[in-house]
């Protein structure tokens, strides 16, 4: 979330690339498509490569929760496969996103994705209570069936509504008084939300190794977040050949956020190794059950025999 996306081309930005007749700004040699929708002036190949990986590990996040939420559905028991440590710190490290875009003043594409990223948080820890409810119970409860529904519902329009208000709101800020004090607050949030993302893999990891089994956790989950946390990395660090100032400062800018991504990715790693340990320790005891019944019927024999 640092105020620039590109920090060193803010000098050359009034000089050469961008004019600005009355009312809006043009930018000269920049690519059509990205000043559109990201309103970024990218104007050579470094750029524009960050920009589109920055793209795709957009869309990577976006439909990395998806498959969790088939599987739960599928299963009906998500609430013995998910910890609900990791639910809490993976919505607490997209909160204190959100809270790091809104104080800075980010662009209106970031908010939107930031606001759906805590959308999809909260249908899973949604669809973790309604698990944890409905099969602690022992009779079914119409009741929450239709409370799920409202929820997703009011949820649904909150998620259309919403960016709009935040986007006009943050529009109407005074950044010029509290430029210093805003980005100073957007880094510590950036910081928080770095903390925040590699706790939430260690409850994960204690729940596989307790059950001993990954059995109703969806490993696109994880892979989709290595791939969106792995092509972040490289979005910012592919830009660093076109930079024109200080590389030092824009990693510094990038720290809190970088730490976060390749510090997940590690741990994502002991999660992707827990799916292949435990997928071996579940198909051998598969195997066994099968087994079982082949070898009774040769036992009762046996004893028939003896007893003649």
């Amino acid at each position: 979330m640092a105020t620039a996306r590109f920090p060193g081309k803010c000098a050359d930005v009034a000089a050469g690339n961008w004019s600005s007749p009355p009312g809006r700004l043009v930018c000269v040699n920049g690519t059509p498509w990205i000043l559109y929708l990201l309103e970024e002036c990218v104007d050579n190949v470094w750029e524009y490569c960050s920009v589109v990986i920055g793209l795709i590990s957009m869309f990577c996040f976006l439909l990395s929760t998806l498959p969790q939420v088939y599987e739960a559905y599928r299963n009906g028991k998500g609430e013995e496969a998910m910890s609900f440590g990791f639910l809490f710190f993976l919505f607490s490290g997209d909160l204190t996103s959100f809270a790091g875009c809104y104080l800075t003043s980010q662009l209106p594409i970031q908010v939107i994705t930031v606001v759906f990223y805590i959308f999809t948080d909260l249908i899973l820890i949604s669809q973790f209570l309604y698990y944890k409810i409905k099969n602690s119970s022992s009779r079914k409860s119409p009741v929450l069936k239709w409370l799920c529904f409202m929820w997703c519902g009011s949820a649904s329009l909150v998620l259309l509504t919403l960016p709009k208000l935040i986007v006009d709101n943050s529009a109407s800020l005074d950044t010029k008084s509290t430029s210093k004090s805003v980005e100073v607050t957007g880094y510590v949030c950036g910081y928080l939300a770095s903390v925040f993302y590699l706790s939430s893999r260690l409850p994960q990891l204690y729940k596989n190794f307790q059950r001993q089994s990954t059995e109703g956790t969806s490993y696109m989950l994880f892979a989709l977040a290595m791939m969106g946390n792995g092509t972040y990395g490289l979005s910012v660090i592919v830009v660093l050949p076109a930079l024109k100032g200080s590389k030092q400062t824009f990693i510094i800018k990038h720290l809190a956020w970088l730490i976060g991504s390749l510090g997940v990715i590690v741990l994502d790693f002991f999660v992707t190794a827990q799916f292949v340990m435990y997928r071996k320790n579940s198909s051998a005891k598969g195997s066994k059950l099968l087994s079982v019944p082949e070898v009774e019927p040769l036992l009762c024999e046996e004893v028939e025999l003896s007893l003649l």
